[in-house]
């Protein structure tokens, strides 16, 4: 089992779970993060951490797109091991439905 980060992090990524996690697992994007499952130690720690309620075990019905983007784009994204500013209007996004459709970007984020 690995933890993964689901479409509820597109434009909120408040990235709390970042400085909670033991192994530096979160890779960042533009407006989201993804964990690298091969680095994941399955703690569980960074999901009650999470406003959004985006970060699931992968042992939950429907996740197998979101397990393949996260470990697709921490290949891709630069390693965040500490907490960054989150978007101003990461509230605004909280709940909103469709975002992946709508809102993910492939592009990489600043990383530490």
């Amino acid at each position: 089992m690995t933890y993964v980060v689901t479409e509820a992090c597109i434009k909120c990524k408040y990235m709390d779970c970042v400085e909670v996690c033991p192994v530096d697992c979160f890779y960042e994007g533009e407006n989201m993060l993804v964990i690298n499952p091969s680095e994941c130690i399955d703690c569980g720690v960074c999901e009650p951490e999470c406003p959004a309620e985006a970060i699931l075990p992968d042992t939950e019905n429907g996740l197998e797109k979101w397990l393949e983007l996260n470990n697709t784009y921490s290949a891709q994204w630069p390693n965040i091991t500490t907490k960054g500013e989150q978007p101003a209007d990461a509230d605004e996004f909280k709940g909103v439905e469709n975002k992946f459709e709508q809102f993910f970007s492939a592009e990489p984020g600043k990383g530490d």
